[in-house]
């Protein structure tokens, strides 16, 4: 069935009005007609089938039929701040790694960035970005949507992070050593609802001065296996490794 994450606003007790994109999608893509049912969600996690009572152009109304009590979302809340990247990757990490349960996406221009945010643009990449974010949740069936944020420093990140309960980065330099951190030791040690925040250096990796900070500031570096991964494959592994340990692993 169908899944459409709808605003707060346009939501009542029995309710929902469906606007802009969404209205569209119903009306000229699916090509749904009155009677039919969808999955509405709602951004607070809950989700309801509804059953479409009529069409307009750029107005889809629905009346609330049934609640759900499922929950797709990982049991742990993963925030993954990306280095900036080249070319169309940063699509893929947010479309693939919503699928993968990431709560939040955060951007950061590092030392070794190729490619510079561009804020006379930024307003229409983040409304791009976060599209992709939503249509990848619905494919997915999340209850949530991740958050993205505006891009920021790495500094402004760390700064920020004093809610998390365990902090991570991707070392490159942690794959050459013997005595390394293992992820999964880190993530053995999780429980549970806490909050981990990964950061994911650009295709240049951290700078030793980045890393430093990172560590300062009680940021404990990872291996992610024993090869050097892309930037774009980092974060998607590191994503796959956390759902694996908590969802399967810990099942049994």
């Amino acid at each position: 069935m169908q899944r459409y994450f709808i605003p707060k606003a346009n939501w009542s007790n029995e309710f929902i009005d469906i606007t802009d994109d969404d209205a569209h999608h119903i009306n000229r893509v699916m090509r749904f007609k009155q009677g039919d049912k969808i999955i509405c969600a709602h951004p607070d996690g809950k989700a309801a089938i509804c059953q479409i009572i009529y069409l307009e152009k750029n107005k889809v109304k629905v009346e609330i039929k049934e609640w759900l009590d499922t929950n797709s979302e990982l049991p742990v809340h993963v925030a993954i701040a990306q280095g900036l990247t080249k070319g169309n990757k940063l699509e893929l990490i947010f479309q693939k790694g919503t699928e993968l349960g990431a709560q939040k996406f955060c951007l950061f221009e590092a030392d070794r960035s190729i490619v510079k945010w561009d804020k006379k643009k930024s307003e229409q990449k983040l409304k791009r970005y976060r599209k992709i974010i939503k249509e990848a949740s619905e494919q997915c069936h999340r209850n949530q949507s991740p958050i993205l944020e505006e891009p920021n420093s790495l500094l402004e990140i760390v700064e920020k992070s004093t809610n998390y309960d365990v902090k991570l980065f991707a070392y490159e330099e942690e794959a050459k050593v013997d005595n390394y951190s293992s992820f999964g030791a880190v993530l053995s040690q999780v429980k549970e609802n806490e909050k981990l925040l990964i950061f994911i250096g650009p295709e240049g990796g951290f700078s030793i001065e980045e890393a430093m900070f990172l560590k300062d500031n009680n940021f404990v570096p990872i291996r992610l296996g024993k090869r050097i991964l892309r930037t774009e494959t980092a974060s998607l592994y590191a994503l796959a490794s956390i759902s694996y340990h908590f969802e399967e692993l810990r099942c049994h």
